[in-house]
């Protein structure tokens, strides 16, 4: 483990099947019933599963069709990005009470670094739990949290007594708790690479902690470096407020596979004005358009052009994605378009401040 002076006190906050949760609560008559956000039976892709579809096999990125195939009483939920956006913000709220240090990931999850506290609490844990306790008692949600001295270690703690639980583990027993977790725990190990390790003889921590940096390096490229550290609880990243977002994208499925251009023309700048109004939302440009295109078959393409200013202006970004439709022939019919906007100017908005802490901290959990 990283042998710092100052023991960081990390706390990584997961909330419980975000968007299905969201809309249980919302509506009570779907609470217990298995429900998908996103897709439909016959189209689409599911974007989350409560916890009562999960059980049959459901889980997000997965097809709309098989999902109702895994669970036949299954209820398809519209998305509302607006409420998730709106109950995210005020999360987002709790956790800016506790400390400045706050960097979300998503709009369901964040780290907080809470080594040095708005409470003045010396415990990570009973911060966490007061965090979790006000958001079920201000929101109605349910909350997992992870903690501990890093942010790799208090993100796959998060994961290991969900739904609504937390797992904290101390500087003396990260090394124990690596060795002792299946591989395909470890965040970063993909379910390719977790079969590759597996193929290897790698099976827990302990298993990959007995391979060399060369070898790792070796087998897995720049990745190797990064398991061959995290194994032994080195990860240095901080918690950063203003972590940059490197793109932005809005994209739709379609109940009917559509093959007339005309007709795409027309949900491109549906799509187009989606991403405008986020990227206005987010006081961000950028100078890269993409199109995704992806047809009946499954099969995917992407276009892109880059111009030599900053735009977030929704008909100009809906002038370059229909220019870039236009750009060649499509293969067959299309069930998806989707417009992202890179090269954002984050990087020149981004101002960040270094906070040094000298003293060394008593970590108490």
């Amino acid at each position: 483990m990283e042998n710092d002076k100052t023991v960081r006190k990390i706390i990584h906050v997961d909330m419980d099947a975000f968007y299905a949760s969201v809309e249980q609560n919302d509506f009570p008559e779907l609470r217990g019933k298995p429900i998908a956000v996103g897709g439909s039976e016959k189209r689409g892709v599911v974007s989350a599963a409560s916890y009562e579809a999960r059980k049959f096999g459901v889980r997000s990125a997965i097809s709309g069709m098989l999902a109702k195939r895994l669970c036949p009483d299954l209820i398809f939920v519209k998305p509302r990005f607006e409420r998730y956006h709106e109950i995210s913000k005020k999360i987002r709220a709790i956790f800016l009470d506790y400390s400045d240090l706050v960097e979300p990931l998503s709009l369901d999850e964040a780290y907080i670094d809470v080594t040095l506290n708005k409470k003045g609490n010396p415990s990570a844990s009973l911060i966490a739990k007061d965090i979790r306790t006000r958001i079920f008692e201000t929101l109605g949600l349910t909350a997992s949290a992870g903690i501990s001295v890093n942010k790799f270690v208090a993100k796959v703690a998060s994961d290991y007594n969900k739904p609504n639980g937390q797992k904290t583990v101390p500087p003396e027993e990260v090394l124990s708790f690596l060795e002792q977790l299946d591989i395909k725990k470890y965040h970063g190990v993909g379910k390719v690479t977790a079969e590759k390790m597996y193929q290897l003889g790698i099976f827990t921590g302990k298993d990959l902690k007995l391979k060399s940096l060369d070898f790792l390096q070796n087998t897995f490229g720049k990745s190797g470096s990064y398991y061959y550290h995290i194994v032994r609880g080195q990860h240095n990243s901080p918690v950063s407020p203003n972590r940059i977002r490197k793109s932005l994208a809005a994209e739709r499925t379609f109940s009917k596979n559509l093959t007339s251009e005309i007709f795409m023309v027309e949900k491109i700048e549906q799509i187009s004005a989606e991403v405008s109004k986020r990227l206005q939302r987010s006081k961000v440009s950028g100078k890269t358009v993409t199109l995704k295109i992806k047809y009946s078959d499954f099969s995917q393409q992407t276009r892109s052009k880059t111009v030599p200013y900053f735009l977030n202006d929704k008909d100009l970004i809906f002038d370059i994605a229909k220019d870039l439709l236009y750009q060649e022939k499509l293969d067959t019919s299309v069930r998806l378009l989707g417009v992202s906007i890179s090269n954002l100017n984050t990087q020149s908005k981004l101002k960040t401040e270094k906070k040094t802490v000298s003293a060394q901290l008593k970590f108490e959990f």
